[in-house]
């Protein structure tokens, strides 16, 4: 069966489609909003703030839902365990290898995808937030390099909910009473001021701190609140 650019096959898409979206609608209620902000065609990024365990397959059911698969980067001991390994392989997952040299792979897989045409969700934190209040902490510069080396547009999408359902340390989700996943679509970051710079240093905590700002406005505005104050680098 062939495989189509930035989705699996359409065997495996079904499959995922059937389990996650009962599920996901089984768990939460939807608040879900500016889907129309995200781009229907050619390789895309996703910067989300990171809050549970559960956001990911939240966020792909949204993301699922506006016309694009996304491919999620997951820890490599995911691709070792037995038929779950293959599952994340065939749903076109990126194995990242963390403190270890192998962990810029990730981003050449990445890189492939966003060329071929994928819609890539990243964590630009890297993990979930420790911050007491659940804002976002500051971001690693993966995702700021390859939006400058391949040109494709990051679209900042805050969520909140997911971590009332399945909180940051524990194992067993709190079903009840049910919680409400909303989630809000940013306009796409504007990154025209390092157009022609060199991807590195500087220039990358830079466009890494702008992603990271524009993620922020849009989780105060789903969350009502004001937007803490950072300092130069994004960090609180």
């Amino acid at each position: 069966m062939s495989r189509r650019p930035g989705r699996p096959t359409r065997f495996w898409e079904a499959v995922a489609v059937v389990i996650v979206k009962p599920l996901s609608r089984l768990l939460v209620k939807r608040d879900w909003r500016r889907g129309d902000r995200i781009p229907r065609q050619g390789g895309i990024i996703v910067a989300a703030n990171h809050l549970s365990w559960a956001d990911p397959v939240l966020l792909a059911h949204y993301l699922h839902h506006n016309g694009r698969w996304p491919v999620i980067l997951a820890k490599a001991g995911l691709f070792r365990v037995p038929v779950l390994g293959y599952l994340v392989r065939e749903l076109r997952a990126i194995p990242v290898e963390r403190n270890s040299s192998a962990a810029t792979d990730s981003l050449a897989v990445a890189e492939r995808r966003l060329r071929e045409g994928s819609c890539v969700l990243f964590y630009p934190e890297g993990t979930i937030t420790r911050d007491p209040d659940l804002w976002p902490m500051a971001g690693k510069t993966g995702v700021a390099r390859l939006a400058l080396m391949t040109g494709a547009p990051v679209i900042p999408i805050a969520h909140w909910g997911a971590q009332e359902l399945l909180p940051y340390g524990q194992t067993r989700p709190r079903l009840f009473p049910r919680k409400t996943f909303r989630v809000l679509a940013g306009p796409p970051v504007d990154l025209s001021a390092y157009d022609g710079k060199e991807a590195h240093g500087e220039v990358l905590r830079e466009a890494t701190a702008d992603i990271m700002a524009a993620v922020t406005a849009q989780l105060a505005e789903l969350r009502g609140e004001k937007e803490p104050l950072t300092d130069d680098d994004g960090v609180r």
